[in-house]
């Protein structure tokens, strides 16, 4: 589907890889072997029993001296699966771009809510899923859209510690019927996938990362849209404490900080269709199944 080269089409978990050099600096990923998932920094194998959960139990400054001591391992070469341990949790956040709102006005029956949403002092934070998955399509909805967004890599503190690219996939007529559908359009099996790898990053290298996504359907381009983080109404600290405000995370937390990209309102994925993400330097695709 027109794919760059080094660019594979994946069945949904994160079967990208990250933009220009295949390896970047303080990158985690997480690979298939013969004893099971194993993580890696920099393409090289961690220490086996060594998990997403137990860094994210670290001090922000405690990571890396944790992965200095679990050795430069062989090099990294099992299927790519999604940077999350399984039952992880994944949030979200909604409502945090205009576009979003403008988009949620379009489509609800109860139009003033968004608009109070977004401009209210708490952020709209809810459940989205535990661990990565294949993305697919609720059988009892009409219009469904993909809502490409930066994911924040959240410690056992509450601290930002970097991030991956997240698709936050919606049933526009489930929520727009009623917001309190919102779980069964936002959390369904199938409804979230975060990948290729965990960028580790200072927090304030994320303020203005470039997201861009493009939806394509036998052979062409069927949408295309770009954003920024800098577009976001709230800052990433700001979103990130309101999910830990009264919420323990001791295994940490992967936090979708909303979209800002929406595909026009005659749109709909199809079953087979291909969307491709990209956050700064990570770049995701995902089949849709059914």
């Amino acid at each position: 589907c027109g794919a760059s080269a080094g660019w594979r089409v994946g069945l949904g978990l994160a079967k990208a890889v990250t933009k220009g050099s295949p390896v970047l600096s303080n990158y985690l990923t997480r690979h298939q072997t013969d004893q099971g998932p194993r993580w890696a920094l920099n393409g090289h194998y961690l220490s086996e029993g060594t998990s997403l959960s137990s860094l994210l139990r670290e001090p922000g400054d405690g990571i890396s001296s944790t992965l200095a001591t679990t050795g430069n391992g062989p090099a990294a070469d099992g299927e790519l699966l999604a940077p999350i341990d399984d039952g992880q949790e994944v949030w979200a956040a909604g409502v945090t771009y205009l576009r979003s709102r403008e988009a949620r006005v379009e489509e609800s029956q109860s139009k003033d809510l968004y608009q109070k949403v977004y401009e209210a002092e708490r952020v709209e934070v809810f459940f989205k899923a535990n661990g990565g998955q294949a993305v697919r399509i609720r059988r009892d909805s009409q219009w469904n859209v993909p809502e490409p967004e930066l994911t924040l890599v959240i410690n056992c503190d509450g601290e930002i510690v970097g991030y991956t690219a997240g698709n936050d996939m919606s049933s526009r007529d489930i929520e727009g019927e009623n917001p309190l559908y919102l779980p069964q359009a936002k959390i369904y099996d199938g409804s979230c996938a975060v990948g290729p790898g965990i960028l580790l990053s200072d927090p304030q290298a994320l303020a203005d990362l470039p997201i861009y996504m493009s939806i394509w359907r036998d052979g062409a381009a069927t949408f295309q849209g770009e954003t920024s983080s800098a577009q976001l109404k709230r800052s990433l600290a700001e979103i990130a404490g309101w999910l830990t405000r009264e919420l323990a995370i001791p295994h940490g937390a992967l936090l979708m900080t909303g979209t800002g990209i929406v595909p026009p309102d005659d749109f709909t994925l199809a079953v087979g269709d291909a969307v491709r993400i990209e956050v700064g330097e990570l770049s995701l695709e995902n089949i849709v199944e059914s």
